[in-house]
């Protein structure tokens, strides 16, 4: 059968090279009588080419069955595949035939293999070589005349290498590979499949026709579409319900298309913050303040000690240390400029000295109330003062690490 028969039989819309190719191993294959694995991304289509190779097989009119394995649970999965004797385990009150005693003459289709437990895939193993089973709680061997037809959206050799998954069941299911490609690998059949999905919906629930201007167009064709096929028709669902307008532009399609996750490390800037960003803004606040404070009364209590004679003379005619101490008590980012004056105490008559004589010159410039660069000094100063290491850095400042890792990119330090 013809390429393009196959897709008007089985509903393929798409003309990418990738997709014909694998159209074309199904095509080839479904004569036969030999296991194929077929891989790809979770929504991209692997159980229509399990339908097509039955039902382009031999055994077209056996029955076919579709086995998710990954949602049969572990304790259980081996009765549903092989079945059980009677008494086989608490809760088994008869006799069951499995899957495989049922579907004999027929295909099965194993979803998910990835995630069958080893065990199962032992016994599995033995079917495919032998075509013999033994179910749950028994000791007689069983025959069955299956066909196995197994997908995963995993990559089924790495779970190999880490002893997840059997290398002599891998072996022996990939005897054929088919890989289904992703949606984003077919860039020229995004913008016919959308309009065949929403031509179905706008029929089913009597809505408008869809169409998209060209902006929409390039959205749709360069999203990287994660949930592949599955996802843009649940798109199309939701457009054909929710819009009473019949042409979509590119900001509209964009607020259905969920925002990807970026795969790097350090924490993107958000535009609204949460709960977090205003804490952090709060406790920098609390900081700037009491810096403001304590140098309020660090500048008063040195006046008042200087003024009223409470410091050594030496010290009092330093006048280099005292400029030096004002200086270190000045804010962080403060532009003022200015310094202490002290002028040496007159005698008086009773042969005692005067309060000493100050003076504070100070050029008062407005001080800068911009919270990045109070943010962008501390930080500095932070870094500095633990030789760069964010983690002692974070603590100082009362922050989390990966909150000034942030930080930093966003005050690009």
């Amino acid at each position: 059968m013809e390429i393009q028969e196959i897709k008007q039989r089985f509903g393929i819309i798409g003309n990418s090279p990738l997709l014909n190719r694998a159209i074309n191993i199904a095509n080839q294959v479904a004569p036969t009588d030999i296991s194929v694995l077929i891989t790809g991304e979770s929504g991209s289509g692997k159980e229509v080419f399990s339908h097509i190779i039955h039902q382009m097989s031999p055994r077209k009119h056996g029955p076919f069955i579709a086995v998710n394995c990954g949602a049969i649970p572990e304790g259980t999965i081996d009765s549903e595949l092989f079945g059980h004797e009677k008494g086989a385990y608490t809760g088994a009150v008869g006799e069951r035939k499995g899957y495989f005693e049922t579907v004999s003459g027929g295909t099965i289709f194993l979803d998910e293999i990835a995630e069958m437990p080893l065990g199962t895939q032992a016994r599995l193993l033995r079917v495919l070589e032998s075509g013999q089973f033994i179910k749950v709680g028994s000791s007689k061997v069983e025959k069955t005349n299956v066909r196995v037809i197994a997908a995963t959206n995993v990559d089924v050799y790495e779970a190999v290498k880490s002893g997840k998954f059997r290398e002599d069941l891998y072996y022996r299911l990939n005897t054929v590979p088919l890989r289904i490609p992703p949606l984003r690998d077919r860039k020229e059949d995004i913008y016919l499949l959308f309009r065949k999905f929403t031509s179905d919906f706008t029929a089913k629930y009597r809505t408008p026709p869809i169409q998209l201007d060209e902006e929409a167009q390039q959205v749709l064709i360069n999203y990287s579409w994660p949930g592949n096929v599955r996802q843009l028709k649940n798109m199309a669902e939701q457009l054909a319900v929710l819009e009473t307008n019949h042409v979509i532009t590119g900001p509209i399609l964009l607020t259905y298309i969920p925002h990807e996750v970026s795969g790097r490390n350090l924490p993107m800037r958000v535009e609204h913050p949460g709960k977090e960003d205003f804490s952090e803004r709060d406790i920098l606040y609390k900081v700037l303040f009491d810096m403001k404070r304590d140098m309020v009364e660090l500048k008063k209590l040195v006046a008042d000690i200087v003024e009223h004679g409470g410091v050594a003379p030496a010290f009092a005619n330093n006048q280099q240390a005292i400029n030096q101490l004002y200086r270190d008590i000045e804010m962080p980012g403060n532009s003022h400029e200015s310094q202490f004056t002290i002028q040496q105490p007159v005698i008086n008559n009773n042969n005692k000295p005067d309060a000493f004589n100050i003076t504070h010159d100070a050029e008062e410039v407005e001080e800068s109330l911009s919270l990045i660069e109070k943010e962008s000094d501390l930080i500095r100063k932070a870094l500095k003062k633990h030789k760069g290491k964010r983690k002692l850095a974070a603590n100082e400042l009362g922050i989390s690490e990966r909150t000034l890792y942030r930080k930093i990119k966003e005050l690009d330090l």
